[in-house]
């Protein structure tokens, strides 16, 4: 065990919208380094958003976001030589790394010309509920209610 907890190192807000949320988005996003695609990735893909809905994209993006944040999964646990799935809340600071992670992982998974048509399309998809991120939501959710027999062995 180490002595204590490593500090958290507080992330700089990003440029057009003074949010670190974004800057946390754009980290998840980023392949090799390149931030600053990364970005016009991101950029691109709200001001798609905006386009396409006729709404503001940063709003959009706030929305899809929330849409897909669990609030319950399953953690395996052994107990007397059987694993049982185990549900249990999730930490404030996990929700929103399992959301963008979702998020950006099913984006790259659609089909579309370039990342930033993927991201918009998973986006607006997920605002409304819809897509690949907001099914796994919807799954982890049931999966946690399927196994809510086991909660007592929470430890």
């Amino acid at each position: 065990m180490r002595k204590s907890k490593p500090k958290k190192i507080a992330l700089a807000p990003d440029p057009k919208y003074n949010d670190v949320m974004v800057s946390r988005f754009v980290n998840n996003l980023m392949w090799q380094g390149k931030k600053s695609t990364a970005f016009n990735i991101f950029y691109d893909a709200l001001d798609k958003v905006a386009k396409t809905t006729g709404e503001d994209g940063y709003e959009i993006w706030r929305k899809a976001l929330s849409n897909v944040t669990p609030a319950v999964e399953v953690r395996s646990r052994r107990i007397g030589g059987a694993t049982f799935q185990i549900p249990s809340e999730v930490r404030a600071d996990r929700k929103i790394s399992l959301s963008i992670k979702w998020l950006v992982r099913y984006s790259r998974e659609r089909n579309g010309r370039s990342m930033a048509d993927k991201l918009a399309n998973e986006i607006v998809s997920a605002s409304k509920g819809e897509g690949g991120a907001f099914k796994k939501k919807e799954d982890t959710h049931r999966m946690a209610e399927a196994n809510k027999a086991f909660a007592h062995f929470r430890a």
